[in-house]
């Protein structure tokens, strides 16, 4: 079983790694598949330096990974770490959408006393 502060470590990982929109777009790039760096950075105006920087932090933090077949190595999307990302927010979710549902029932009922005191 994974300690709790190994999750938490993991987890700031995976938010400061998404926190930067360059690497949002390098995730999104290969939700469609794998890709090299070169297409990777293709989109981009920043060296290729540049961009293995963003693909060593998405790595590091489990996001990514690299095939290692010669001198191909594409980089692949890990849905895990996204998974556990998501089931942390889902907790907060799960909280607002509850106190939105009271909120929504408190302005009804103040809807309903108004239309009473008019009355």
């Amino acid at each position: 079983m994974v300690k709790l502060e190994e999750k938490e470590e993991h987890l700031n990982s995976t938010f400061q790694a998404l926190a930067d929109p360059t690497r949002r777009k390098i995730l999104m790039h290969l939700v469609l598949g794998e890709a090299t760096v070169l297409e990777l950075a293709e989109p981009f105006q920043m060296s290729l330096p540049g961009i293995s920087k963003h693909i060593k932090v998405l790595e590091k933090a489990g996001l990514i990974e690299r095939g290692k077949s010669a001198q191909y190595r594409p980089c692949r999307i890990k849905v895990e770490a996204l998974e556990e990302a998501n089931s942390w927010l889902e907790q907060y979710r799960k909280l607002w959408e509850d106190r939105l549902d009271r909120l929504d029932e408190y302005l009804i009922e103040l809807q309903k006393s108004k239309q009473e005191f008019k009355k």
